[in-house]
């Protein structure tokens, strides 16, 4: 195998293995495991259920209509698809990556309503392999797209 392949292959394995990544942490969301602790920060009260309730929605609905927005350009991993086209309207117009950010505050919400250090590492976890992600992401875009750098400066978040 050629360096060239063998350099091609580990790019791949690195986009996969933050995809799984991803996926993973957020399914432990939905998941309670016996053998990890689920023990409480502070007491849950009923407002800070409502308010994690609420972020979760709120993020839910930015995440669905960054879907939206996205159209046939959606993938979950960080190299964008072939033919694909740069989003910069929508919500693209406000923020460059409200897919991934709606994922950690959702995981936010999740912390907000049970306020354990399990739903706090997976919070830190998750915005620790998001970051990787749109950092690796943002390397595609700009050999991809010439005026990516340009909407990158326009749009901040």
């Amino acid at each position: 195998m050629s360096k060239v392949h063998l350099k091609n292959f580990f790019k791949a394995a690195y986009d996969l293995m933050l995809v799984f990544l991803q996926f993973f942490i957020i399914s432990l969301h939905f998941f309670q495991w016996e053998f990890l602790p689920q023990k409480q920060i502070i007491q849950a009260s009923p407002f800070s259920y409502f308010l994690g309730l609420l972020v979760i929605i709120i993020a839910l609905i930015i995440m669905l209509v960054s879907i939206k927005d996205l159209g046939r350009n959606l993938s979950p991993f960080p190299r964008p698809i072939n033919n694909s086209n740069l989003v910069t309207s929508g919500i693209y117009r406000f923020m460059r990556h409200p897919m991934y950010y709606s994922l950690i505050f959702i995981s936010i919400g999740f912390l907000m309503i049970k306020l354990s250090i399990y739903y706090l590492f997976l919070t830190i976890s998750l915005a620790l392999i998001i970051k990787f992600k749109i950092a690796l992401e943002e390397k595609y875009l700009m050999n991809k797209f010439n005026n990516y750098l340009l909407y990158k400066s326009e749009v901040k978040v």
